[in-house]
């Protein structure tokens, strides 16, 4: 069923964290009622803005970040002090133009890079919360930010766009509020978590779980954490992001600095210096209970479950626009499940296109240079944002 949101008055903190941006924090008078019956209260959202709110406040365009990302979405990560996740996308000029558009992207609930989650601190104790955090859905990290828009006093949503557990949000935030999504782009993501891919995180959780400097979730008290289990799931994780072409063509068994096998476990092989790199360097921007706690949201993900798994039921009376994109080497979101939300808005006479792009780059191609997903980023939005006056 829709939800509805009403503006509300909170109170933003005084000295927003130069490592978060900013960020509201939401007093006990403004509780967050989660799927699973708890409340969160208080609790606090960080986010990022680029470009300009018109005076209309129409040109607002929603992104949503996938799992291990953040609200860094268009400039240098102040921890990595790399560029952020979709510079390539989000800028002047860009397809998604901040000379047009005012984009918001929020840390999601549950995150760890300044929204409420298992690292922060419970303010009831002043300790990190740990798994004392109570465990949240895709929904209820759409309905913190819609919390969020009210607190900005932004009503209407010119597009809400995102790819991977990103596009799950997209998505929600068509059935949850589709009086206020004007348009949706959901990109390489599906309306429910497939059983593959929660059983690839069961094994990267239990990699968390099985490393002794975990301790039952309260490794900060102990000033431990557990780095090792963190980088396995990782690693794992990452394979996924990637398709077999683009393995072979990146790395085929080429040696990584060296001449001939060691005939030991050291990395031998480029493939196997690439993923520790990759689960090494994920340990110092990421906290493992937030991983736990994310992957566990997107394995609840279904978004047909609660009108009897007839997806279209969903989004029946829609009038919101959709532009659904996949990735012909996706794997781990594969074109079959995008077609099935297609189908879906279709059943309802929806106003729906989709497109499936041609690439090896596998899931991680919406993060990449892809020209064709730029061209039609930039069309639909352009397209969406005419048609409402948006200069």
């Amino acid at each position: 069923m829709a939800e509805t949101a009403s503006p509300r008055f909170l109170r933003p903190l005084a000295a927003p964290g130069e490592d978060i941006g900013q960020a509201i924090a939401f007093d006990p008078s403004h509780p967050l009622a989660l799927d699973s019956g708890k409340t969160l209260s208080p609790f606090t959202v960080a986010y990022m803005t680029y470009g300009r709110l018109n005076d209309a406040k129409s040109n607002v365009v929603l992104v949503c970040h996938a799992l291990t990302l953040d609200q860094f979405a268009a400039q240098r990560h102040p921890v990595t002090g790399k560029p952020g996740w979709w510079d390539v996308l989000v800028g002047p000029g860009k397809p998604i133009d901040t000379n047009r558009f005012f984009v918001v992207c929020a840390n999601v609930l549950g995150g760890c890079m300044g929204t409420s989650g298992p690292a922060e601190i419970d303010p009831a104790t002043g300790e990190p919360y740990g798994l004392n955090f109570p465990l949240v859905t895709v929904r209820d990290m759409v309905r913190a930010q819609a919390m969020l828009l009210d607190a900005m006093g932004i009503g209407e949503i010119l597009c809400v766009i995102g790819g991977s557990m990103g596009g799950m949000q997209v998505l929600q935030w068509a059935a949850s509020y589709p009086e206020r999504v004007v348009s949706a782009v959901p990109i390489a993501t599906a309306a429910r978590h497939s059983a593959q891919n929660i059983a690839f995180h069961e094994v990267g959780r239990q990699a968390i779980l099985a490393d002794p400097d975990w301790k039952d979730g309260a490794y900060q008290h102990f000033n431990t954490q557990p780095s090792k289990g963190l980088a396995v799931a990782r690693m794992a994780a990452h394979i996924t992001y990637l398709s077999e072409l683009a393995l072979q063509r990146k790395f085929d068994r080429n040696l990584q600095d060296r001449a001939e096998i060691s005939f030991g476990f050291d990395a031998d092989f480029r493939i196997e210096s690439y993923l520790r790199h990759q689960g090494t360097s994920f340990v110092d921007r990421f906290d493992a209970n937030s991983y736990l706690y994310l992957t566990r949201a997107m394995d609840y993900f279904d978004l047909a479950a609660e009108y009897g798994g007839v997806l279209a039921e969903t989004f029946r009376g829609t009038k919101s626009r959709f532009c659904i994109i996949s990735f012909t080497s996706d794997w781990l979101f594969p074109t079959a499940e995008n077609k099935r939300i297609a189908h879906a808005l279709n059943a309802v006479a929806a106003n729906v296109s989709f497109v499936e792009i041609a690439t090896d780059r596998g899931h991680d191609a919406f993060l990449l240079d892809e020209p064709e997903m730029f061209a039609t980023v930039r069309g639909f939005l352009n397209a969406v944002a005419s048609s409402r006056d948006v200069k």
